[in-house]
């Protein structure tokens, strides 16, 4: 339990604070290709004309990531935010785990080496294979895969997506040719047989999120562990063979299995060992469900082998998904939402079904469910189930109706909302489709600034990453990437720039100066609103945004 937070005696408004977090909207660094600036935005444009705002961090070390060339994203952007404080986050954790060697000593991995060496059977790996760094990194799995031969497992089988939304929109042969090459050296010798035996685009399969689609999984269950679908003789025939005929980019290719003689070569069978090996949760839990679970219901599996499953991670720790895991997650505690309802604050939380986990599970320091029922209610708009690009404003008018509502309702002192629009638009790579999003968006914007203005509320305007601001491939010379017929390279992952944070005020008394301080990451955001929600956050949060006068 934590302790409640004690006023400081400075700020007071009629209203609550309203965090907007704009999934996926950053400064961008070149002028062609940022689809923020390119879009209308006449009440973005208002408020950073009339408000207090300065930049924010929101990749690389600011969020817990190894480097700064690593891009942030929305799990790590919202844990950040959620928990005031920078915690090492998933790939970190993994990269030091493997380069310790701590993560071959335990129990999980040990337990699943185990069990194909003493039944000669196959350990299976199932991930995205990219160095993307966001949901997983090849070189995390070329490690296991080595280490498991050295451990005297015979034969292991990748069953591996396609990325292309944290890389390049059609990047899969540069991963996948080098992967099925290394794996050839490493079975070169005889005594090992290493091979890839399905995979697909990464929207089209597996790695679904939040119930939204469970038909994704379905797929995935059929082509790894079934083997049902159309066969190829190899990762690189089929990808190119499904690109010339579909025209999909990566994340949208179609499944396929590898076959010889018509058999698949990697079906998931009683007696295997199978490691998740993403380390990110979102898009991990329903499959890990699917392995997980004996009385599951959310499609019929067929067969459910009798194997030993284990993520890399725990991806849900309240839920204790999976059962099995090969590296702890980071211990996230103490975050504002816990202190705001110790303090007795009334919070209200919202999304569409894309975001609204990230607004409440990440947010909490990825922890399922509310710290008190009676102080927070939580409200999830379902997704449109169409591809994002047909559908750009998404659900931003509905999360603005129903927040209007709320804060005509005087009920809340703290309302936050994720408008999902920059992100999920921004990964689809079609520039008119984002321009259209982030104008839909600055509508809504428009009216949350009347309802503050109407109620006395604080707006307090970031993002948890970029994208939208980012959708052409540069070269190292800024220039613009191009296809041959001269059309731009679309860009589909996030950018490394930074974020806003704009502060809108409307009875601003003077009680903080409205130079803000710089240089600061998003984790900044949780003292910034304890602030101006008129109290002192916890000593060991990072700095506020604000100075109090």
């Amino acid at each position: 339990m934590v302790e409640s937070l004690k006023r400081n005696e400075k700020i007071s408004r009629r209203g609550p604070v309203v965090l907007v977090i704009m999934d996926g909207v950053g400064f961008g660094k070149y002028k062609e290709g940022d689809a923020v600036a390119a879009a209308m935005t006449k009440n973005l444009d208002k408020l950073f004309s009339i408000s207090p705002w300065t930049k924010l961090k929101a990749h690389g070390l600011a969020v817990g990531l190894p480097s700064d060339a690593d891009m942030g994203n929305s799990e790590v952007g919202h844990n950040a935010m959620g928990a005031g404080r920078v915690f090492a986050q998933g790939a970190k954790l993994v990269s030091n785990a493997i380069a310790s060697g701590d993560m071959y000593k335990g129990a999980a991995w040990q337990k699943l080496i185990g069990n194909v060496k003493s039944k000669d059977s196959t350990l299976h790996f199932i991930g995205l294979l990219s160095d993307g760094n966001v949901h997983s990194h090849i070189d995390h799995l070329k490690a296991m895969v080595a280490e498991a031969k050295k451990e005297g497992v015979r034969k292991v089988r990748v069953h591996a997506l396609l990325d292309g939304r944290d890389v390049g929109e059609v990047s899969a042969l540069d991963y996948f040719d080098p992967f099925a090459q290394y794996l050839a050296e490493l079975s070169a010798d005889g005594t090992f047989d290493a091979k890839i035996a399905s995979g697909g685009g990464r929207m089209v399969i597996t790695m679904d999120r939040y119930n939204a689609d469970w038909n994704m999984v379905r797929k995935g269950w059929e082509t790894h562990v079934l083997g049902e679908g159309r066969q190829f003789s190899s990762a690189h025939e089929a990808i190119e063979t499904l690109r010339k005929e579909t025209g999909a980019i990566d994340q949208d290719l179609p499944p396929f299995v590898i076959a010889e003689d018509g058999k698949p070569v990697g079906t998931i069978n009683d007696g295997d060992s199978v490691i998740l090996y993403n380390f990110r949760g979102d898009r991990a839990i329903e499959l890990s469900r699917a392995f997980d679970e004996p009385d599951f219901k959310e499609f019929d599996r067929k067969r459910w082998p009798k194997v030993e499953y284990a993520g890399m991670m725990e991806y849900d720790g309240d839920l204790h998904i999976p059962h099995q895991y090969l590296v702890s997650p980071p211990a996230i505690d103490r975050v504002m939402a816990e202190y705001l309802c110790a303090t007795g604050v009334k919070q209200f939380s919202i999304s569409e079904t894309q975001k609204f986990g990230h607004v409440t599970y990440f947010f909490n320091g990825n922890r399922s469910g509310m710290f008190d029922s009676k102080l927070e209610e939580y409200v999830e708009i379902p997704s449109d189930k169409v591809p994002f690009e047909q559908r750009p404003w998404m659900k931003c008018a509905e999360i603005t109706d129903r927040v209007i509502a709320e804060i005509e309702s005087g009920k809340w002192d703290f309302i936050k909302l994720n408008y999902p629009n920059g992100d999920m638009v921004g990964h689809t790579g079609v520039f008119e489709a984002v321009v259209c999003s982030m104008e839909g968006m600055d509508l809504q914007i428009g009216r949350l600034k009347d309802a503050i203005d109407k109620a006395g509320g604080v707006m307090v305007i970031t993002a948890d990453h970029g994208n939208a601001d980012d959708m052409y491939e540069h070269a190292k010379n800024g220039d613009v990437k191009c296809y041959d017929d001269g059309e731009p390279k679309a860009k589909t992952s996030h950018s490394l720039n930074p974020v806003p944070c704009i502060i809108y005020d409307p009875e601003y008394k003077g009680e903080y100066s409205k130079e803000l301080n710089e240089g600061l990451g998003i984790s900044s955001i949780p003292a910034t609103c304890m602030e101006l929600m008129g109290y002192v956050p916890p000593a060991d949060y990072d700095k506020s945004i604000i100075n109090l006068n």
